[in-house]
């Protein structure tokens, strides 16, 4: 069972063997909400499903609750049993962006109690790397049944975040670009900045040139810097609305920090009401 991450190498054993796997293609892109779906078209990994961000793996939005709400629990459950998804099923999830959206579906899953989740190291690039091959045909899964388990991550919603900042009992780890987060550039959101208090550990610092994570140890180490003497449990990843933030929860379970809770509203949630501090720099 595969529960982090797995190499294009072992998930090209995986599949070969005929074992019993759901393969999501998150392939997609911010300033291009059809990209992904182009790509899908173009070529994917066999048997792969895609997953769109907005469309399949987020909740419709109210003005007030991100770009990105999270779904109900039993309505992903629901979604993943519509794509062919049943308990005891390995799961595996991958983009070509570094596990930039992918690891956003990894913590869903997670969320509704699957432990059989991995990302695909290095997504599509290094599957195309490693030999695998790319198929344009679309799979018509039988419906699967997915049972609420006890969630293996957590949320945390924005009414906890205000009231941290009244009464501290964590500190808020933001995965956006450096820029971003010091409030100099904003290419998406209407606000630039931070919410009060929070660090930065842009979720790119993850990854090795190719695309990959880095090893255990070295994220351990370029983490207990960022996140000083305070224990990792007392954190929660934030980042602009809620896919990036799974990232570093993904980083810190590799790095044997723990799992910390997300703020799923993240940044796109707290500016949408305008009387909420901001800070820069």
């Amino acid at each position: 069972m595969f529960q982090t991450l797995i190499s294009a190498t072992a998930l090209r054993k995986l599949l070969a063997s005929g074992a019993d796997v759901a393969v999501f293609d998150c392939r997609h892109d911010l300033m291009d909400v059809q990209l992904g779906r182009r790509q899908y078209a173009e070529g994917h990994i066999p048997g792969a499903r895609f997953a769109h961000l907005d469309d399949d793996l987020s909740a419709p939005k109210t003005g007030s609750n991100g770009r990105h709400p999270l779904l109900t629990r039993e309505k992903f459950a629901q979604w993943l049993g519509s794509r062919g998804v049943h308990d005891g099923m390995q799961v595996v999830v991958y983009d070509a962006s570094g596990g930039m959206f992918a690891a956003r579906l990894w913590w869903m899953c997670r969320w509704v109690g699957i432990g059989s989740v991995a990302l695909l190291d290095g997504g599509w690039p290094q599957w195309l790397v490693a030999g695998g091959e790319s198929s344009t045909a679309l799979p018509q899964p039988a419906p699967g049944t997915v049972t609420l388990g006890h969630p293996l991550v957590r949320a945390v919603d924005v009414s906890t975040v205000e009231a941290n900042l009244l009464e501290p009992r964590f500190h808020l780890l933001d995965a956006r670009a450096p820029e971003r987060f010091r409030g100099e550039v904003e290419p998406i959101d209407p606000v630039a900045g931070h919410i009060p208090g929070s660090r930065n550990r842009f979720f790119k610092d993850n990854l090795e040139p190719d695309g990959r994570f880095k090893p255990a140890d070295q994220l351990r180490r370029e983490l207990q810097a960022v996140l000083g003497d305070t224990p990792a449990d007392q954190w929660v990843m934030s980042c602009g609305s809620g896919s990036t933030a799974c990232h570093n929860v993904l980083a810190m379970e590799l790095a044997g920090l723990g799992t910390p809770p997300m703020y799923a509203g993240s940044w796109s949630e707290w500016v949408a009401d305008r009387t909420r501090p901001v800070a820069k720099g």
